[in-house]
């Protein structure tokens, strides 16, 4: 009988892993090109700085979902052993790829020529979409765990979606450039901190 048992969850793990390679092709393509939106703009600024306000909190922004991105793929090193893989299961996992992919797209401007670009103005006009996708994220976020776990996060983990949630949805109310400041300050804090808690080593992902 403990044999059997044994012999079933091997099999599991390696359909398991399987499926997992299959399914994260999608699921890198997403990260890589949203990786690919955030370099290629911040090197258009860096080739067109002449002609660029500087502004930091976008460019904190945008270091920090690189930051998130890699977090992310780092994360999807624990999905390699769930062995009972749906379409809606891989759907709820696409889906925080996307909601990521999304503010990536945002948080810089998509071009910048001779005519100059205000990166205080452009973040001002998308703030609102920026943390909205946030918000989104942290909430498929702990969907996921949902779905794929049966339960919600661990402590540690929901406590930081629910202080990420609040400082999002904070920040769609509050349009305060002052506060939107000291909010991306504060959330690249936690953001490493989230990190060296919860997915400092790759065999502890979570």
């Amino acid at each position: 009988m403990i044999y059997n048992v044994s012999q079933h969850a091997i099999a599991c793990v390696d359909e398991a892993s399987d499926a997992f390679n299959y399914l994260a092709v999608v699921l890198s393509i997403i990260v890589g090109l949203g990786m690919t939106q955030i370099l290629a703009a911040s090197g258009r600024l860096i080739r067109w700085r002449a002609h660029v306000v500087a502004y930091w909190p976008p460019l904190v922004w945008a270091a920090l979902l690189l930051v998130i991105y890699v977090q992310t793929w780092w994360s999807m090193f624990g999905l390699r052993t769930h062995c009972d893989w749906t379409f809606g299961a891989f759907f709820v996992v696409l889906l925080q790829t996307l909601t990521l992919y999304m503010m990536a797209a945002l948080v810089l401007p998509e071009s910048v020529d001779e005519r100059g670009v205000d990166l205080r103005e452009h973040y001002e006009r998308h703030a609102g979409w920026i943390n909205g996708f946030l918000c989104a994220t942290v909430v498929v976020s702990v969907v996921k765990e949902v779905v794929l776990e049966g339960r919600l996060p661990k402590p540690t983990n929901l406590v930081f979606h629910v202080f990420l949630l609040v400082t999002g949805a904070s920040a769609i109310v509050v349009r305060r450039p002052r506060y939107h400041q000291a909010l991306t300050v504060v959330a690249a804090v936690a953001m490493t901190v989230y990190i060296a808690l919860l997915f400092w080593r790759l065999d502890g992902v979570m």
